[in-house]
This record gives structure tokens, sequence and C-alpha cells, in this order.
């Protein structure tokens, strides 16, 4: 453990430029235990270059003859080199790693998102921290913070923190952009347009010939969920006047979707559509017309709002978000605003696409 101490010990001299005292480092670390761990002064050697071109291609530096990266890289694999992160950020003042802070990390829809965000950070070589927040403001508040220094800048979906809240825990002059959170004049946000898309789902479902449609809804306090019910009101209002617009509020989880249904059915409610909030609560939804033998579609239609991997499978009629794209789009976003490119922020909504499947389609 001293021995690998001493070897980072080098690596952070040499990447920032400091030579003295390397020579009396490196007879430590070689001597120690009789062992010796590759420092980059031997990377520099195996390779013929000097340790500030070594330096250079760890550092990513636009300005290195593709030689000499593959001289580095191959001498790296031949004598079992791992560059010291600690080195690279203090020699480029860079922590290397994007934060992530969401709201949750339970059900496919965040592991969707997660799995966008990975996939573009790791195109640009960062690394990426997660954390989550579950709408308390003191959590958030310790998330946010113990990323400063730590990462170059912050993605953070917070749809049930105020607009006032967020400007409290986002630290400040941290690169930030925020997807479904409250809009603020300080950063850029990524909006599903919920809106428009209860429009095309309630359109497609009176289109089917519904006429009794239940909406379950997400919780009141959640940015997206609230958008949703209203969204559901105003379609049901412009499209269909005379038919009533019930909606009953569930959590976004399956539990409360089978849960809402069974009450429903315990009331002797009569109803020909269930449009769920989202994808979870309209498979819950399902179940529990299945448990007492309801068919769906033929007695029920059922759709939901997300489009996560489960719905396609299970051939639940949804409105997609591309919601890996959505995390992807995100970093991006961020990268433009840590390169210092950044236009004025900005509040952009995606759209939602109706897709329809075996849980609403007339067999």
């Amino acid at each position: 453990m001293c021995n690998r101490l001493l070897n980072d010990l080098i690596d952070i001299w040499q990447l920032l430029g400091h030579s003295h005292n390397v020579a009396w480092l490196m007879g430590k670390a070689r001597t120690h235990n009789g062992s010796s761990t590759p420092t980059i002064r031997d990377v520099a050697r195996a390779a013929e270059l000097s340790v500030a071109s070594v330096s250079r291609v760890l550092n990513r530096h636009d300005n290195v003859h593709p030689e000499t990266r593959d001289k580095v890289h191959r001498a790296m694999r031949d004598l079992g080199y791992v560059p010291n992160a600690a080195a690279r950020s203090l020699s480029t003042a860079k922590a290397n790693a994007i934060g992530v802070v969401l709201p949750d990390l339970y059900g496919e829809y965040f592991g969707e998102l997660v799995r966008g965000i990975d996939r573009a950070v790791g195109k640009h070589g960062k690394l990426l921290l997660l954390s989550t927040i579950h709408a308390d403001l003191a959590l958030a508040a310790s998330a946010m913070g113990a990323m400063r220094g730590r990462t170059d800048g912050l993605i953070v979906m917070a749809p049930e923190l105020s607009r006032a809240d967020l400007d409290t825990v986002i630290p400040a002059g941290m690169p930030t952009v925020l997807i479904n959170s409250p809009e603020d004049a300080a950063h850029f946000n990524l909006r599903v347009d919920n809106r428009a898309g209860m429009m095309l789902m309630v359109r497609h479902l009176l289109a089917r010939g519904c006429r009794s449609i239940i909406h379950l809804g997400g919780r009141p306090e959640n940015l997206d969920a609230a958008e949703r019910t209203e969204g559901f009101r105003m379609a049901m209002a412009d499209l269909a006047p005379d038919l009533a617009a019930d909606v009953l509020q569930g959590d976004f989880s399956e539990e409360s979707g089978e849960r809402l249904v069974q009450q429903l059915l315990s009331k002797g409610s009569r109803f020909d559509a269930i449009f769920a909030a989202n994808d979870m609560m309209a498979l819950g939804a399902i179940q529990a017309l299945k448990t007492v033998g309801i068919s769906v579609p033929d007695e029920v239609a059922v759709a939901g709002f997300d489009d996560i991997p489960l719905a396609r499978h299970l051939g639940l009629t949804t409105l997609a978000v591309n919601i890996a794209a959505t995390g992807a789009m995100a970093v991006e976003r961020l990268m433009i605003e840590l390169a210092g490119e950044a236009p004025a922020p900005q509040l952009v909504r995606t759209s939602a696409r109706l897709v329809v499947r075996e849980s609403t389609s007339r067999r």
C-alpha cells in the first residue's frame, strides 16, 4: 500500500510538471518491499518519449500525434500501468467526472435514463457519480454539496423540489443542466411536453370509442404528475366536454395502479378506459383487471406514459418520450457548457409520441 502511495505521488508530481524530489520518491518506491508499481516515468522510458509527451496523452490533449498516442498506449499495456485519476485531475484542474442527481433509482424509467447518461458520459471520457434525493431538500443539499470539487458539472432531475429550493441547493457557479425540474432563469432545462402528450392519448382513446376514461395520476407534488393531470382535464374539456374527467391520485408505482383499480372495482364503478400517468401504474391496472377476469382491451382499454422497455414487451399503449435519449441530450448540453460555448439558458420541451399497442387495440 505504501509503495502504491509513493508511485501515486510520483505521477502527481510528474503530471504537475515538477521534477524536484521525483528521483528520491522513485528510489523509495522501488526499494519498498523490493517491488515496484510502474509510474509515468516508466511509461515514458518504455515508449522512448518524454514524460511531458506521455502526460499530454493521458490528459487527452488534442495536439498529440497518433503515432505518439499509440506508443504510449502500447507501453501502458506492456507495463500494466493504470493512470492515476487524482494526478490527472490536479494537472488539468478538472475532476473528469459528471454528477447526476435523481429523485430515485427504482423502476425502469430511471434505469433507462441512467443508461443514456452513462453512455454519453463515457464517450467524453468522463466518469459518472450518482446520487438520489427522494424529494428531500436536506438530502438534495447534501448530495449536491458533496459533488462540488468531485465533478465538473451536474445533471439534476428534481421534479418535486420548488424553484426556490433548487436555487438553494445547486452549488453556485457549478455548470448544471436540469431534467424535468422547475423552470428557472439560470439553467438549461429539458422537460417533456406533458400536456400535448395527454391530448394525443385522450384523442386516441375517444377515437377508439371510450366514453368513461379514468386517469390514474402520480403524486400531486410531482411536476410531471401535475402537468399530466392538468393536461388530461384540458384534453377532456376540449375534446369531450360532455364526458367526466375522473382522476384518482396514485404515486407512480405499479402497486398504486393496481390498488386504485381494485378500489374502482370494489365500488362497482363503470369505466371503459384507464389512462395512467406512467407505465408502471398502467401495468398495475392491467394486473388488477386480469385478476377479476376483465379483458384488456376488449372490455377496458389501458394506456400509460413514458414507454419503458417493459411496456414494449407487454404490449402497452403509451406515450414514448425516449428516456435514454433525454439523458444523452442532457450530457451533450452540459459538455457544451463545460467548453464555455453554451448559449443562454432555456427551457426545451421534448415531444411525446403516441405508440399504439395491444392494450388499446380492438381485436
